[in-house]
């Protein structure tokens, strides 16, 4: 498996997104993306209420555990990377979740304006 280089949003060292629950397309804490990650899992975002009844109703149910794949179900607060295109659709919905911009990988920016992560930053001050 080969990682795209590790840089977040912001042009430094990807920082780790979250660990508990373990998140990331590899389940390694961190928003990495590779050839083998299509939805582009790059957006480290705080969950909210509001966002994972917009995931569910998308048909992304991210609240209900689901123990089969060691998923334990997301609450908000939770830490996750999200699918740059769901994070998109947010947006524009006018349901983003808060972003941790130094966690957020340098792919979302294929799907995501920078100034809209930005204005949702949760890690400037």
């Amino acid at each position: 498996m080969e990682i795209s280089e590790s840089v977040n949003v912001l042009g430094e060292k990807l920082e780790t997104c979250g660990t508990d629950p373990e998140t990331g397309f590899y389940r390694d804490g961190c928003c990495n993306v590779g050839p083998d990650d299509l939805g582009i899992h790059a957006v480290c975002a705080v969950v909210t209420d509001d966002f994972l009844e917009f995931s569910k109703s998308r048909g992304n149910d991210l609240s209900t555990p689901r123990p089969e794949f060691g998923f334990p179900g997301l609450k908000a607060g939770d830490n996750w990377c999200l699918c740059a295109v769901r994070w998109q659709e947010a947006f524009e919905a006018g349901c983003a979740p808060r972003v941790r911009l130094r966690a957020t990988h340098q792919a979302a920016l294929e799907k995501c304006d920078l100034n809209d992560l930005k204005v949702h930053a949760a890690d400037l001050s």
